[in-house]
C-alpha cells in the first residue's frame, strides 16, 4: 500500500473536536456530556471570581437544551485586532485556543486555562446560542458544530450586561443526550459553596422544580450539611482560610473545612480555581502532609503514642471529611478535563499554611483534640495489630483468638448481643456498606462472587474454600460437629444481597450453608435477610424507595394522589442495578439504619419439609430440580425477572 501526501489529512476549524471529543471532554458518554456543562459553568464562575459577577441562572430547558446566563462583563462583540472581519465573540466560540486568560489581565485566576472551553462545547453541539449584554445593547448570534450560522446580531438597548450559552449537544457525538438533574444540581452547589456570596439559581423546566444555591460561610457549610447525619468525633470542626500564602510569583489563595466521624471511610473533595480535581493532585498531598505532621507532633507533645506505634496517612484519613479549595494563577492540570492538580510548588504551600493552622486548631482545645488524636492512634493499633494477625484493639470477645478474615470490617462494641454482621457480596457493595454502617455495633464482611454451594460439594472442597471460611471465622461459632453458640460474636448476621437475581441466587447459596452447618443460628433467631429498595421514586425535592413491582406501583398511586394537588405529578423513576450503585446515606437509610430499614428474621417451621427443599432445589440431581420449578411456577406468575 502506497503512503503518500494524499493521505495526510489537515483539519480546519473544530473539525478535530468533532473527530476526537475524547481528548477534550474524555469521551462520549454521561460524564463527557455533562462536562460540557461543567465547561460554561466555569466560564461564569470565573467572572465571579474575578469579582465582576454575582448572580448565575442554569436553566435545563424542556427541548434538552442547557442554558447557563451570568452577570458578568460579558464575553467582547467588538472587532477583533488580528481578524477584523470577525468580533471577538465568534472568534472564541469557533477557534481552539482563543480567550482571555492567558495572561492575567483579565482574569488573576481562573478554571479556564487554555482557550478551548466554550468553543469545544460549540463543536459537540447540533446548536449553540449566544446572547451577549454589554455596551448598551443585547447582541446574539447562533452557531452548530463548531461554525457560525448567523453574524453577531445587535438587539435592544439596555443597560444590563452578562453572557448566557445556551446549547444542545448533538447526537451524532452523544449516544445519550438527557441531563442528569442530580448531577447539575451537584456541580451548582458545589459552586455556590466555593464562591462566597454568589447567589445561582437553576430551574428545570419539565417539573418546574427551582433550586436557590447562596452560602454566605464557603465551605465549612458545605462540610455541615454534608455532615448533618453522622456522627462526629468531636463536634468541633477543623475550618479556615488564608488569603495570600507564598510569594508574589505565586500566590495561592486557600480555604478548607473538615470533621472526623466513627464511620470507615472518609471522602477528601479538592478544587483548584473551583474546578473539582476528581484525582487529587499536589494539592491534596500536601493537605494530606500537613495532616500527618500535625496529628504526630500533637501526639508526641502529649504522650499520647504507645511504643512501637506509628500514625500513617491511612490513620489520620481513615472517617476524615474534608474539602480544600485552592486559587492560584496559571494551574497546570493533567488533561484537558482537568481531574489532576500538577502545580508542583503547590504540595509545599498548601503544607505550610494548613499545618500552621492545624496546630493552634489542635493546641486551642486540648480536650477535643486528645479525643481525636487517641481514636486516630487507636486505629493506627489495630491496623498494625491486624498486620501481625493478632487480635483487634477493641473487639474483645470469647473468641479473641481467632485470626479474623482481612476483609472483615469489624465493629467496635464488645457485646455480641449489639452487634451485627452484614454479609454482602463484591468489594463495590461492601465499599458502600462500610461507609453507610454504624461502626459502633455494625461489621461488614465482603464475600468474592458466589460463595460455593454446599449442597453439592464433597468435605475436601469445602474445607478448603476461602470465603467459606471467612464466614466461619468471622461469625466465632466453628461449623458442623464444632458449632459452639457461645461463641457467637454477632447477635445478628444479616444477608445483605442486590435485590435481583443473582442477589436471590447468592442468598441461596448461603441459606443453604447456613442450613446445612449452622442450623442453630437459625433456630435461635440469628439469622436475617436484608430487604434492599429495587426502585427509587422522585417527585419534586422527595424520594421513596419500593422494594419490587408490586408496591412501587402502589407508591406511584399515593403520590400522584398526594402531589396532583400542588401540580408536581411527574414521578421520575430509577431502579437500582445493585447494592454499590447506592450511595452510602441511601444504603444506610434503605437497608442498614435499625430506625428505617426493613429485615427478615430466617425461621424453620418445617425442619423436613425445608430440608427436602434444600436437597431437590440446591442439590445434585437436575431433575429434581426441574421439577422443582415446575411446581413452583405459578407462583411466580407475573414476577419473573427476565
Amino acid at each position: 500500500m502506497t503512503y503518500n501526501a494524499s493521505h495526510i489529512e489537515v483539519l480546519e476549524g473544530l473539525e478535530g473536536v468533532r473527530r476526537r471529543p475524547g481528548m477534550y471532554v474524555g469521551g462520549t458518554d454521561l460524564k463527557a456530556l455533562h462536562h460540557l456543562v461543567a465547561e460554561i459553568l466555569d466560564n461564569a464562575t470565573d467572572e465571579v471570581v474575578a469579582g465582576h459577577a454575582n448572580r448565575i441562572e442554569v436553566i435545563m430547558t424542556k427541548t434538552g437544551a442547557v442554558s447557563i446566563q451570568d452577570n458578568g462583563r460579558g464575553i467582547p462583540v467588538d472587532s477583533h485586532p488580528r481578524y477584523p472581519e470577525k468580533s471577538a465573540l465568534e472568534i472564541i466560540l469557533t477557534k481552539l485556543h482563543a480567550g482571555g486568560k492567558f495572561h492575567n489581565k483579565a482574569y488573576t485566576t481562573s478554571g479556564g486555562l487554555n482557550g478551548v472551553g466554550i468553543s469545544v462545547v460549540n463543536a459537540l453541539s447540533s446548536k449553540t446560542e449566544v446572547t451577549v449584554e454589554r455596551d448598551g445593547f443585547c447582541w446574539r448570534q447562533t452557531f452548530s458544530k463548531g461554525l457560525a450560522t448567523s453574524g453577531l446580531l445587535q438587539g435592544e438597548a439596555t443597560k444590563k450586561r452578562g453572557t448566557r450559552v445556551e446549547f444542545f449537544p448533538d447526537r451524532d457525538i452523544f449516544p445519550e443526550i438527557t441531563f442528569n438533574v442530580e448531577k447539575i444540581l451537584d456541580m451548582c452547589r458545589a459552586k455556590a459553596y466555593l464562591n462566597r456570596g454568589v447567589r445561582i439559581h437553576l430551574l428545570v423546566e419539565e417539573t418546574g422544580v427551582e433550586h436557590q444555591f447562596h452560602y454566605p460561610g464557603g465551605v465549612k457549610d458545605y462540610v455541615d450539611q454534608w455532615l448533618a447525619d453522622k456522627t462526629l468525633i468531636i463536634d468541633k470542626k477543623f475550618a479556615g482560610n488564608v488569603e495570600q500564602q507564598g510569594d508574589a510569583s505565586n500566590p495561592l489563595r486557600m480555604e478548607w473545612a473538615m470533621a472526623w466521624t466513627h464511620e470507615e471511610k472518609g471522602k477528601v473533595l479538592s478544587y483548584c480555581n473551583t474546578i473539582p480535581t476528581l484525582e487529587g493532585g499536589t494539592h491534596e498531598v500536601g493537605l494530606r502532609a500537613a495532616l500527618l505532621k500535625g496529628i504526630r507532633d500533637y501526639a508526641e507533645a502529649r504522650s499520647l503514642l504507645p511504643k512501637g506505634i506509628t500514625v500513617i496517612a491511612e490513620d489520620v484519613l481513615d472517617g476524615m471529611w474534608a474539602i480544600v479549595s485552592i486559587f492560584i494563577q496559571e494551574p497546570e492540570f493533567a488533561g484537558q478535563t482537568k481531574e489532576r492538580l500538577a502545580s508542583a510548588w503547590v504540595t509545599r504551600q498548601v503544607e505550610s499554611a494548613l499545618k500552621d493552622h492545624l496546630d493552634h486548631w489542635l493546641h486551642g482545645d486540648v480536650e477535643q483534640a486528645t479525643r481525636l488524636v487517641g481514636v486516630i492512634v487507636e486505629k493506627a493499633q489495630e491496623r498494625q495489630n491486624r498486620r501481625k494477625d493478632s487480635t483487634l484493639v477493641k473487639r474483645k470477645t470469647a473468641t479473641t483468638r481467632l485470626t479474623l478474615p482481612g476483609k472483615l470490617t469489624d465493629c467496635t462494641v464488645g457485646d455480641s448481643a449489639q452487634s451485627e454482621l452484614f454479609i454482602v457480596e463484591g468489594d463495590s457493595a461492601g465499599g458502600s456498606a462500610k461507609q453507610a454502617r454504624n461502626r459502633y455495633n455494625q461489621a461488614v464482611l465482603p464475600l468474592r462472587g458466589k460463595i460455593l454451594n454446599v449442597e453439592q460439594a464433597n468435605l475436601e472442597k469445602f474445607e478448603k474454600n476461602t470465603e467459606v471460611q471467612s464466614l466461619v471465622t468471622a461469625i466465632g461459632t466453628g461449623c458442623g460437629r464444632q458449632f459452639d453458640l457461645t461463641g457467637l460474636r454477632y447477635g445478628r448476621v444479616v444477608i445483605m444481597t442486590d435485590a435481583d437475581v443473582d442477589g436471590a441466587h447468592i442468598a441461596s447459596l448461603l441459606l443453604t450453608f447456613f442450613f446445612r452447618f449452622m442450623s442453630p443460628l437459625i433456630l435461635n433467631g440469628h439469622l436475617y435477610l436484608a430487604q434492599p429498595p429495587l426502585y427509587r421514586l422522585t417527585c419534586g425535592a422527595e424520594s421513596w424507595y419500593a422494594l419490587d413491582d408490586a408496591e412501587k406501583e402502589i407508591m406511584i398511586a399515593n403520590i400522584q394522589k398526594k402531589k396532583s394537588k400542588s401540580g408536581q405529578a411527574k414521578i421520575d423513576q430509577s431502579r437500582f442495578k445493585g447494592l454499590g450503585e447506592m450511595d452510602p446515606k441511601q444504603l444506610r437509610e434503605t437497608t442498614m439504619d435499625p430506625a428505617s430499614r426493613r429485615l427478615l428474621r430466617v425461621f424453620v417451621d418445617d425442619s423436613d419439609l425445608t430440608h427436602d427443599t434444600f436437597n431437590r432445589l440446591m442439590g445434585k440431581k437436575p431433575l429434581e430440580r426441574f421439577l422443582f420449578i415446575q411446581e413452583k411456577a405459578p407462583f411466580a406468575a407475573g414476577s419473573l425477572d427476565i
